[in-house]
């Protein structure tokens, strides 16, 4: 039975007359539907575009609910019919975008999935069951359709994994589960198996596989610093038996290294054996009642018996060419798991076609700053490094010293004066009134007294009185120091020349896991304690950076 329901869902109508219901159903893919009505059915006009239908066989089993799609009339001697295609309500969420640049970081499983379904604008999906809690980091940037981003959350998992619905609700629920790696059901030639073929493919084999993410040149991301130092993965057992087989995978979203690895191992562990698959045509009794035990699970993992060879491999696909013959179905079975975000990958290695395109910008950065400086007052460098920035490339410093520069010379003589003591008995006194450096308010004057007379004592009066500034610069020159000391976030560096040109200082930036951190750092040079100077220094960076924040100004 097929029942039409309206943009909103409500139901307008069942299709009594409808024939030819083809239902394909693909594990993590997108199903579809095709059914034909006569021409002159006047219920065709119930059958709009981005109408809804729901399947329920002669059975009672649920086959889904879909939306209708293109149309395709045919016309003939024997045929005068309107046939329509229709897609899974799973792709509604192609109608919505990302627009921009979206990350998640720190986040578990449901808190992403929850994330790029908030982007719904009209909310038709809610989240249920989610049976993961990793915590991997992704990226999506101007992304047509939130179904694709979705379908890629669970690629770096290890283990079966199978996305659910339940559209017999609204909002309708989507789940992520865990496929179970029991045996679900069996396949029996001369029970219920009409035809069987069997391929093994050893053509896309890979056991030493080599991952690339996101930028370019030395700045594209590999694995090397959370795998040992190795840019690699590999199997052995899979080496030993069909030889070494490598392969440069890209996987152009990628943005950090534990995400990137997770993938890999993902496929290689999908990659390092032959594809076996089968397509066998079947029976399924399970819709009689005797049977009922027996259902063909889709993902589960099935035994295939044929003569005296059997197999486990799971069901990924199911087709039912007519769904008034719904027991005669057609089933895909393989060895692999395959998904929209494998499938792709496959196809890519298939025609060897790996194009890493830019997805940042190298840029250099200058810092400088020129100051007098003595050994408790050093010339301070500071420079912030932001959260953007993908990779420090490399930190240098060069440095020249200088003498020591001052910006005043001295302040002017008040006048020499001399006087006698007051009865007039006494020799001269001689007061020198010019000072060599400048005070503000009190200050002190030398006086000179002549020699040769008994002790005795003078009162005296100086007069108030100014001195003049007298601008200008002076250069001490013979106070340079005999070496500097370089600290670079707080680590001293064994150079200690009074000149450099790019000297690296990347070693003694502060790192976490190897990184240089985010955020504010310090260099700082100081004379020996022999001497002052005057410092003019720059360091400069080269970074490979990411704009995602701002404007365009």
């Amino acid at each position: 039975m097929i029942v039409v329901k309206d943009k909103n869902l409500s139901d307008i109508g069942i299709l009594e007359n409808a024939y030819g219901v083809r239902v394909k159903r693909l594990t993590n893919e997108l199903w579809t539907a095709t059914f034909s009505l006569p021409k002159t059915d006047p219920k065709n006009s119930l059958c709009d575009h981005l109408n809804y239908i729901e399947i329920t066989s002669s059975s009672g089993r649920y086959y889904g609910l879909y939306r209708i799609m293109p149309t395709e009339t045919i016309k003939s001697a024997n045929d005068d019919s309107i046939t329509y295609s229709c897609e899974h309500v799973f792709a509604t969420l192609l109608d919505d975008v990302i627009d921009g640049y979206y990350q998640f970081s720190g986040y578990s499983t449901r808190q992403v999935l929850q994330g790029i379904l908030d982007l719904q604008e009209t909310k038709r999906w809610v989240l249920g069951q989610v049976d993961f809690n990793y915590y991997f980091e992704y990226s999506f940037e101007n992304e047509n359709g939130l179904l694709a981003p979705i379908l890629s959350i669970p690629m770096p998992f290890s283990e079966a994994y199978e996305f659910t619905f339940d559209t017999q609700v609204y909002p309708w629920e989507l789940n992520l589960i865990r496929a179970s790696d029991d045996v679900k059901a069996e396949i029996r030639w001369g029970k219920d198996m009409i035809d069987f073929s069997k391929v093994s493919d050893p053509t896309n084999i890979v056991n030493w596989l080599i991952p690339k993410g996101s930028g370019e040149g030395v700045n594209q991301l590999d694995i090397a610093r959370i795998n040992g130092g190795l840019r690699y993965i590999k199997d052995d057992e899979s080496i030993a038996k069909w030889g070494k087989r490598s392969y440069i995978w890209i996987d152009k979203k990628a943005e950090d290294a534990e995400t990137l690895l997770a993938n890999a191992q993902s496929l290689l562990n999908q990659w390092k054996e032959p594809k076996i698959s089968f397509e066998v045509g079947s029976a399924d009794l399970s819709i009689l009642p005797e049977y009922a035990g027996e259902e063909k699970v889709l993902n589960g993992v099935t035994r295939i018996i044929v003569d005296d060879e059997e197999y486990l491999a799971r069901i990924i696909g199911e087709e039912i060419k007519d769904i008034s013959r719904e027991f005669e179905v057609e089933y895909q079975i393989n060895n692999k798991v395959s998904d929209i975000a494998t499938t792709q990958a496959d196809t890519e290695r298939k025609i060897q076609v790996n194009e890493a395109y830019s997805q940042g910008a190298t840029n250099v950065m200058t810092f400088s700053n020129q100051d007098n400086c003595d050994a408790g007052n050093p010339v301070v460098i500071p420079f912030y490094i932001d959260d953007d920035i993908v990779n420090v490339n490399t930190c240098d410093l060069s440095f020249r010293t200088r003498p020591y520069k001052a910006y005043s010379k001295s302040v002017a003589g008040g006048g020499m004066q001399t006087t006698t003591s007051r009865d007039g008995s006494l020799p001269l006194l001689q007061i020198n009134t010019s000072i060599s450096e400048a005070y503000s308010g009190d200050h002190r004057h030398k006086v000179t007294i002549g020699s040769g007379w008994a002790t005795h004592t003078h009162p005296i009066d100086l007069p108030d009185h100014t001195h003049d500034l007298v601008f200008g610069i002076s250069i001490l020159d013979k106070v340079v120091p005999s070496a500097l000391i370089i600290t670079v976030d707080g680590q001293q560096m064994p150079e200690n020349s009074l000149n450099a040109d790019r000297l690296s200082v990347i070693d003694y930036l502060t790192k976490q896991n190897g990184k240089v951190t985010r955020g504010l750092h310090e260099i700082t040079i100081r004379p020996s304690a022999d001497g002052i100077a005057r410092i003019e220094a720059n360091v400069i960076l080269r970074v490979f950076i990411q704009s995602r924040i701002g404007g365009v100004y």
